[in-house]
């Protein structure tokens, strides 16, 4: 229902000059409020790791465990990477075709499964960076309001 709803709004909005990309990114809920892909407010933990996992995939295809690797190198747990986590994460991306795997052709080691991008994962990337830009802005407003607030004099009670 909030997937027709979210369409019918972006087709107007995209008529009303806005780019498919911020339509796709967020809309607004039945009471106004906005609604971010992904980041719903007490959004399940795991949709942070999706946008993480689709852009390390932009940069060609790879396993589990690299991509698990870099996530690490990132730091976006502020500790170790659920592997269980990132594997959930690419089986959902596959299941909504925005990932394909194929079992590794290499002839030493175990197999692994590597993944790619499809187009569907290239348009949620584009749908990602939107919500990235929106978050980003938001955080500059809130540092740009606390440090004014943290120059006055603290008011205390």
């Amino acid at each position: 229902m909030l997937s027709k709803q979210m369409d019918a709004s972006n087709r107007q909005r995209t008529k009303a000059g806005v780019t498919d990309v911020d339509a796709l990114a967020s809309d607004r809920d039945d009471a106004g409020i906005p609604v971010h892909r992904g980041w719903a407010p007490l959004g399940a933990r795991h949709r942070w790791m999706e946008p993480f996992v689709l852009v390390l995939l932009a940069g060609g295809g790879a396993h589990g465990y690299a991509i698990t690797a870099q996530l690490e190198e990132m730091g976006i747990t502020g500790g170790p990477v659920d592997i269980g986590q990132v594997y959930r994460t690419l089986r959902e991306l596959e299941h909504a075709g925005q990932v394909t795997s194929s079992w590794s052709a290499e002839p030493v080691g175990p197999q692994r499964r590597d993944y790619e991008l499809t187009a569907a994962g290239y348009a949620a990337i584009d749908a990602w960076a939107a919500v990235m830009k929106e978050r980003a802005r938001l955080i500059g407003e809130f540092n740009a309001r606390y440090l004014e607030a943290v120059a006055a004099p603290r008011h205390r009670v």
